[in-house]
């Protein structure tokens, strides 16, 4: 969820990548801490936003006790501000909104000022809750877009879900 002004942005999280920290050469930790990827180090929860090819990322620090690492949230089925959300992002297509990590973000208006927030108070103003019993069909493949990947499949989305930002 994302409170923005006087409106809440709702949306289902139906694709995922794990990074890793200093094992994986993907991440952003992989070269140790540095000032901008200081909240993979810190506590679980916590937002990671960072800039690439002039898009803002979303990322929710996750990793076991004297670890490091993140999840980028890849794509989002919009459930509620979908106006809002297509003004934000100047698109029509409900299925070009937020399928993909730049759109979402857009859609969101996630940027910089949103980093090392805590998701999991519900006065934050990004949050995310359970969705409830809903059984659903989790695909998994390797990450999009890494050259160099672990062994392991780490990316992780719904299946036949149209707002996943590709089939694989």
């Amino acid at each position: 969820m994302r409170k923005l002004n006087s409106e809440t942005l709702t949306g289902r999280i139906v694709e995922t990548e794990a990074y890793y920290g200093e094992r994986d050469p993907a991440s952003k930790a992989y070269k140790g801490m540095k000032r901008f990827n200081e909240p993979m180090f810190l506590d679980v929860g916590k937002t990671f936003i960072y800039i690439v090819h002039g898009n803002w990322l979303l990322n929710i620090v996750a990793h076991l006790k004297d670890d490091v690492g993140a999840v980028l949230i890849r794509a989002l089925e919009p459930l509620n501000g979908i106006e809002l959300m297509r003004t934000n992002r100047k698109v029509k297509d409900l299925y070009k909104l937020t399928s993909g990590p730049g759109m979402l973000a857009k859609a969101l208006a996630i940027t910089k000022e949103l980093n090392s927030v805590d998701v999991t108070k519900a006065d934050s103003p990004l949050f995310i809750v359970e969705s409830g019993d809903v059984i659903l069909e989790i695909g998994s493949s390797r990450r999009i877009g890494v050259k160099a990947d672990l062994p392991q499949n780490l990316r992780f989305f719904i299946k036949g879900n149209r707002f996943v930002s590709k089939v694989s």
